[in-house]
């Protein structure tokens, strides 16, 4: 593996964090999936947490008592497992962001490679201002600092809006509950069904300061691989939407998961989309939780070398805009120490 790391460029620490991502952890759990909280044996000093299935029996990764081996050599510390339920909300980056899950996630099935539909679930639908403000209220008890009004963003992680403007009107209903609590976190939305230059104006008067995440997820086989709702988004109507938003005013970013698509299909995507988004991509590794989700893959993309060089590719064209990745944004990240020739976290 340090030999494929050194051919690549890439660190060991990313390479190996990459690998867990591929291919996920043999262990006593059977969970199909769990966050695990992983210090690497050669960088202890930061903490990762990673979505992975527990249950991958075939993986190189083996989950002893609290040890993580690869090929019977310790890599990892594994500090803390916890289910990856689907629930109303939960923080990140330190308590400075919250995730909202108000419109019944865990019941949004479609997508042919999304696993949603293996998780437990405790995320009801939140139609009524009065139900979010209750899920805010009982998120800011569990908060460190006992109130919301710290949080930077708020991202509602949906894919339940089959409407346009059902999402308007309940991000506008969000924006009414934050401003209520005195919370001036922008709010980001991770979605498809926003696509007209009226619904992006209207959110600029009620739902601002806003990020759209554009749920992107593939440039090909989008009929085969995506929901009817998500696949009616077509590939070269993608940069359209980024930049209708953008001239409301709103922050853009986009969502893809490399191994879904070829090299080519990737970086033909990527390259239409990059002029016309303003904060990082979330670009996921792709995890096949079953034979049927690990056929769906591109040509190659079982291989860790797919993804090295899938990570060569998107720095080529993202790097020129200035724009990196954020450790807290993306569970399957790619970049985790280091982004092409500059260090992410500090050594």
């Amino acid at each position: 593996m340090a030999a494929l790391a050194a051919r690549h460029g890439v660190p060991i620490e990313d390479m190996l964090l990459i690998a867990i991502n591929l291919h996920g952890i043999s262990s006593p759990l059977n969970r199909h999936r769990a966050r695990v909280l992983i210090r690497l044996a050669t960088a202890p000093v930061v903490a990762w947490q990673v979505i992975v299935p527990l249950n991958a029996m075939t993986s190189p990764f083996v989950l002893d008592d609290d040890t993580l081996l690869l090929a019977g050599i310790p890599v990892a510390t594994v500090t803390r497992v916890d289910a990856d339920e689907a629930v109303g909300g939960y923080f990140r980056n330190d308590g400075r962001a919250a995730t909202l899950n108000p419109n019944a996630r865990s019941r949004c099935v479609g997508c042919a490679f999304c696993p949603n539909t293996l998780e437990a679930a405790a995320d009801p639908r939140l139609s009524e201002q009065r139900a979010v403000r209750e899920l805010l209220d009982a998120m800011a008890h569990q908060h460190p600092a006992g109130t919301l009004t710290g949080l930077e963003e708020v991202t509602v992680s949906t894919g339940c809006f089959e409407r346009e403007q059902a999402a308007v009107d309940h991000l506008g209903d969000l924006r009414a509950v934050l401003t209520e609590g005195g919370i001036t976190a922008r709010i980001g939305f991770l979605t498809s069904v926003l696509r007209s230059q009226a619904a992006f104006d209207a959110l600029a008067r009620t739902a601002g300061p806003f990020v759209l995440r554009m749920t992107a997820e593939c440039f090909t086989r989008r009929d085969l691989l995506l929901k009817a709702s998500k696949a009616e988004l077509t590939r070269h109507q993608m940069p359209r939407v980024l930049r209708r938003a953008v001239r409301a005013g709103h922050d853009t970013s986009f969502t893809y998961i490399v191994g879904l698509d070829d090299l080519a299909a990737l970086e033909d995507g990527v390259r239409d989309l990059a002029p016309h988004v303003t904060e990082f991509p979330n670009l996921q590794v792709y995890q096949a939780h079953n034979q049927i989700m690990a056929g769906l893959r591109a040509p190659g993309a079982a291989d860790l070398a797919f993804y090295l060089q899938a990570r060569a590719v998107l720095e080529d064209i993202l790097g020129p805009t200035g724009l990196r990745p954020k450790g807290w944004e993306c569970y399957r990240p790619l970049w985790y120490f280091t982004f092409g020739s500059e260090r992410l976290i500090p050594a």
